[in-house]
């Protein structure tokens, strides 16, 4: 009872740690956020000034029609004035929509400024991340669980709530000396589970024990990686994470262990 009561101490231990490494990783997105709206209001500044000096341009222009229109106009030179308002207006109309295509960029980087900010500041209110509601798959987990066990070498502990579960993680084609725990729920009764244990237990390589409290999913690979996945209250509600990290590995390994030493042989 004592040993039960130390292993769940760690193992809350252990998440409180987790929490902490994910409270700086926030921390550093909340620094590149900062970098990122200091590079979209000196963004904005550039393009407000381009908006100006276009509209100086638009005055310039028409101030220009104005004094053509109000002048004494020699009858021989009209028709070159004409065109000369005609070019003058044109360039006018060309200015206008790159102004309003300017302001519509200034629109729009104005408001991803203020998603940003708002997103910051939303962020800096979080001090302790909620995975409560959690959403990510069962197949997701047993994808990424088979992933790591293509690069397996030499052993691995898998932990997984049923020996069903193991048919999606593709054992078979481990090489033949890569050594596997395996603690997943089995019941003899269930013909499917029978039939499962008897073709697992056929390779030498595959030690299997019943671990019937179905709450995790958990590869370790040669000491390198570690993967784990609580289950939550629903379906798709699970609590998970992937590390290389050698101390994280050290911290956490306890998750695969403690299913294989809490398991029963068959």
């Amino acid at each position: 009872m004592d040993y039960e009561i130390k292993k769940q101490l760690e193992t809350k231990d252990n998440l409180i740690k987790l929490k902490d490494e994910q409270v700086k990783t926030l921390e550093n997105s909340l620094l590149l956020k900062d970098e990122q709206i200091k590079t979209l209001e000196k963004t904005i500044k550039t393009k407000d000034e381009e908006t100006r000096t276009l509209e100086k341009t638009v005055s310039l222009k028409e101030e220009e029609i104005k004094k053509l229109s109000s002048s004494a106009i020699d009858p021989n030179f009209l028709k070159d004035q004409d065109e000369t308002i005609t070019q003058l207006q044109k360039e006018i109309e060309i200015l206008n929509e790159e102004l309003t295509k300017a302001d519509e960029d200034l629109e729009g980087l104005e408001l991803e400024n203020e998603k940003l900010k708002n997103a910051q500041t939303s962020s800096k209110e979080v001090k302790i991340i909620d995975f409560t509601n959690t959403q990510i798959k069962k197949s997701k987990i047993l994808e990424k669980m088979k992933a790591l066990l293509e690069n397996a070498i030499a052993n691995v502990t898998i932990v997984v709530p049923s020996i069903e579960d193991l048919q999606e993680l593709y054992l078979y084609e481990l090489r033949s000396s890569v050594s596997m725990k395996i603690a997943c729920s089995i019941n003899p009764g269930i013909d499917e589970h029978r039939e499962l244990l008897e073709e697992f237990e056929s390779l030498d390589n595959i030690s299997l024990r019943n671990y019937e409290r179905k709450d995790r999913y958990v590869i370790t690979r040669d000491g390198e990686e570690l993967f784990f996945a609580a289950i939550g209250n629903s379906d798709e509600n699970h609590l998970v994470f992937h590390t290389r990290d050698p101390k994280h590995i050290t911290l956490f390994s306890s998750l695969a262990t403690d299913g294989w030493i809490q398991s029963r042989k068959v």
